[in-house]
């Protein structure tokens, strides 16, 4: 652990620092370093990750079960996930002995009031993703101060310029792969000897929802497939500070 680092984790919880402070400590961290940061930061009842278990969502699994299998990991399950998804969510959890994963899903009172016919991903996709991710997400993150999650900056777009660590509004917010590249995603792949995606193979590099979630062809941005043909390339829970 770097120097920085050190002399953060042997401060007290009771002094948190700021979210600044965080960055410029772990800003060259391994990520199992910045998981162990933000656990001492905050404890273990207070700290969440969120994981949509995507086509890279098992190599942070791995590195938090390897801090601690029982920090809290949120789901959101939108009601349009692949069913290949619900697969390998209950996959990873018994492969990692995940202790306390949680299925969070959207209020039906919304779905019924906002998209009672099930065409709202066609129509305004953002309105889609605000009651199937934002709104669901800001509820399950209320008893925590941080949660941790997998962006990553070569992933691109508004994704290129993220800190290790950012102000979330009400919560610190931790990226423990933000430096990371694509080889050692990979690496942790061949290590821990890692099962895929089950998509992954038919050319899914990114999967979120059946309806907005495509193919990619070589040379294609490893996103590309989310919501095609649209200028959004964000659900919205990375856009926006949760309260």
């Amino acid at each position: 652990m770097n120097a920085m680092a050190t002399q953060f984790a042997s401060r007290s919880t009771s002094a948190l620092p700021t979210a600044d402070e965080l960055d410029r400590a772990l800003r060259d961290a391994s990520p199992a370093e910045v998981v162990s940061a933000a656990l001492k930061a905050v404890g273990r009842e207070k700290l969440a990750l969120l994981s949509s278990f995507g086509t890279e969502s098992a190599t942070l699994l791995k590195v938090v079960a390897d801090v601690d299998p029982a920090i809290p990991v949120i789901f959101l399950d939108t009601g349009w996930l692949f069913e290949e998804t619900l697969a390998y969510r209950d996959q990873l959890i018994a492969m990692l002995g995940l202790k306390d994963v949680r299925s969070i899903k959207p209020a039906e009172e919304a779905l019924s009031r906002e998209d009672p016919d099930r065409d709202l991903w066609f129509s305004d996709p953002d309105a889609c993703c605000r009651i199937r991710k934002v709104e669901p997400l800001a509820r399950a993150l209320k008893p925590f101060s941080a949660w941790l999650n997998g962006r990553k900056r070569f992933q691109g777009n508004a994704r290129a310029a993220i800190p290790v660590v950012e102000d979330d509004g009400a919560r610190l917010k931790f990226n423990p792969f933000a430096n990371v590249s694509r080889e050692e995603l990979e690496a942790i792949f061949v290590r821990a000897k890692l099962p895929r995606h089950p998509l992954a193979a038919s050319g899914f590099r990114s999967v979120g929802c059946m309806p907005c979630t495509s193919r990619t062809t070589e040379g294609e941005d490893e996103r590309a497939g989310r919501w095609r043909g649209r200028a959004k390339t964000e659900c919205g829970i990375h856009t926006m500070k949760i309260s």
